[in-house]
This record gives C-alpha cells, structure tokens and sequence, in this order.
C-alpha cells in the first residue's frame, strides 16, 4: 500500500463524481427523501416515526452506498480503466482504499444531510448526542460501501451487480430488527442475526436514540467497523482487472 495511490485514486473518483450529478444527488439526496417519506407515513401516529426513524437512519444510507460503489467500481472494470490502472504501481489494496476513502467523504457528507434532514426537518427526537447518530450513519454507509467493492470483485455486469442485493443486503433488513426486536425471534434467526452486521448498526442507532452511552454504543458500532475492513480486505485480495 501507498498513502499518495490511494489519495490519488480517491481524488480521481471524487472528480468523476463531480460530473455525475445523478450519483451525487442519490447519495446525498435520495436518503433524506426516504426519511421523509417514512416520517409522512407515519405523521397521524404519535411516536412511531421516533421509534422507527433510528432505524431507517441506519438502513438508507447503507442500501444507497452498497449500490453506487458496487455499479461504480464494475464500470471501471468494464471499460477497461482498472486493467490501465494496474499497468502502473498501483496495487489492488491501493484501488479499494482509495474508493474507500472518497465514498468515505461522500458517507460523511449524506450523514450529515440525512441526520440534519431527519432531526431539524422530520422532528425525530434522539435522547444521545446527534454526532453519535451521525458517526453511526457515516460507519453504516461505510459498510455498504465495504460490501459493494466486496460484490463488485464478483459480479461481471452492472445487473449482477443489483443481484448480489437478496444475497448481501435483503437478509439483513429483514433480520436486523428492523421489523421485530431481535430477541423476540425465532432462536435460529436471532443466531443468523448475529453474524450480520447491519444488526449491529441497528442497535447502535437504538442505543443512541435512546440516550444511551459507552459500550452499548461503542461495541455494536466496532462489530460494524470490523465488518467493514473485512469486506475491504477480501475486496482487494478477490478484485479482479478486468471483466471477461
């Protein structure tokens, strides 16, 4: 690994995206709107959006990064940028470090729209520090990037890409404890629970919503941390050059 690849392949990214304002605005936008949807739906029931809004703060922002990093990196594949790239001395960790840090940026700049956006728009009432809500966001959508460079080592088209979502994000949202509490689950789905990551995300954002602090914050959100840099490790040792 190299500190100048890696911040120049995240400056290469960040200039792609500065002329992509499609991405730009659904991963900066597109989650605050879905917030919004959530708190309207639920507008006429007292509470609910407070209950629920922690949540849907950890799940947007998880699902939107998973599919931009995931379709993007492919696209480099395809068009034969990362065969040119690796002709250079940038290595594999390099690529995946670098798109990791500049979706990385972008993570930090959605947190802060989508948890402004959910407190100061939506009314979404938060007992703990609105910067830990934040830093749960940002690390939730650092998962999602991790496991959309993860999906993009295998899959050899963009539609491959999306299908990787029932494999890698639909089991998490349903067992997540999004829908139930995980501990009233089946034993068997309450075990697969807790070898997902985005459960761990939820409970992050439960604990700080409900002003709790210390490890009930702090070690749900180092299980996902951890998630997070195994997904880029096995990013980087599956990535392949180009898609056949």
């Amino acid at each position: 690994m190299n500190g100048n690849r890696i911040f120049a392949t995240a400056g290469r990214v960040l200039t792609q995206l500065r002329h992509d304002p499609r991405s730009i605005a659904l991963m900066l936008i597109a989650p605050s709107l879905l917030v919004g949807l959530f708190s309207w739906l639920f507008s006429d029931q007292e509470g609910v959006f407070d209950q629920v809004g922690g949540a849907i703060l950890a799940l947007f922002p998880f699902i939107v990064m998973f599919l931009i990093t995931s379709i993007t990196t492919l696209r480099e594949r395809k068009s034969g940028t990362l065969e040119r790239l690796m002709t250079t001395p940038l290595g594999k960790a390099d690529f995946i470090l670098g798109y990791a840090l500049a979706f990385g940026l972008m993570a930090l700049l959605q947190a802060t729209i989508t948890v402004s956006f959910a407190v100061g728009v939506c009314g979404l009432d938060v007992d703990g520090p609105l910067w830990q809500l934040g830093l749960v966001a940002v690390v939730d959508a650092l998962l999602g990037t991790a496991l959309g460079l993860l999906a993009s080592a295998f899959a050899a088209t963009e539609f491959q890409a999306v299908q990787f979502m029932p494999l890698l994000v639909f089991p998490q949202i349903i067992l997540g404890g999004l829908f139930m509490p995980r501990d009233r689950m089946p034993d068997v789905l309450y075990a697969i629970s807790d070898w997902l990551p985005l459960s761990y995300a939820i409970d992050a954002v439960g604990a700080v919503a409900a002003g709790e602090s210390g490890w009930d914050v702090a070690g749900p959100l180092l299980v996902v941390v951890a998630f997070a840099v195994g997904a880029l490790v096995l990013a980087s040792l599956t990535l392949r050059r180009r898609t056949r």
